[in-house]
């Protein structure tokens, strides 16, 4: 009787500090500033607060969108050339776990985060009718990702909010990465045998 060994779980490190603490942060701050919007409640105080918050994380994420991990930068969340084929593969059911965002959600993220800053802006500003506008648009959009989220994760087996709160995510959804443990493992390898095949000859 023969028996297979189940492959090893290995960790990948995939959101870095700067994306988790803003990614919490902001839905705190947003959180906080839709629940004191109501003028005359007891929270009502804490809404401009909220609002300076939510503008100063934006600030931090577009400097972090060029200076940070590589999943956290803009360069690889907006990616036209992927999104055809991304598309076409929901439609047919072909949904597969994505290291970092897939081309819809790193679109998405552009657009919460510009959605974010115009809301913020019109109310520091005191556009009142359009603040409460985007506002609510904001709040559309949170909801339609949570759905997409929630829906990905159980598609692809993949934990993504797990993965926004401890950074990393398993190699079972990604057989052919290897993780920087065994790459350093190959090079390794391959720097022995240049050594003996040197010796040798």
């Amino acid at each position: 009787m023969t028996s297979t060994a189940p492959k090893a779980i290995r960790i990948i490190k995939t959101w870095d500090w700067g994306v988790r603490l803003f990614h919490w942060l902001l839905v705190a701050a947003i959180a906080l500033a839709f629940l004191s919007s109501e003028e005359g409640s007891a929270l009502s105080p804490w809404h401009g607060s909220a609002g300076w918050v939510a503008a100063i994380l934006i600030a931090f994420r577009l400097l972090w969108g060029f200076v940070g991990g590589e999943h956290a930068r803009f360069a690889n969340l907006i990616r036209p050339s992927r999104m055809a084929g991304h598309v076409r593969g929901l439609f047919a059911g072909r949904v597969h776990a994505s290291l970092g965002h897939n081309p819809l959600g790193g679109i998405a993220v552009i657009v919460l985060l510009a959605l974010v800053a115009a809301t913020t802006f019109t109310g520091i500003t005191g556009g009142e009718g359009g603040h409460e506008a985007i506002a609510y648009i904001l709040l559309a959009m949170i909801a339609l990702h949570v759905v997409a989220v929630v829906a990905m994760s159980f598609l692809t087996r993949d934990n993504l909010i797990g993965a926004m709160i401890t950074g990393s995510k398993k190699t079972t959804h990604f057989p052919r990465l290897r993780t920087h443990s065994q790459n350093s493992t190959v090079a390794a390898r391959a720097m022995a045998d240049r050594k003996t095949v040197g010796h040798r000859s």
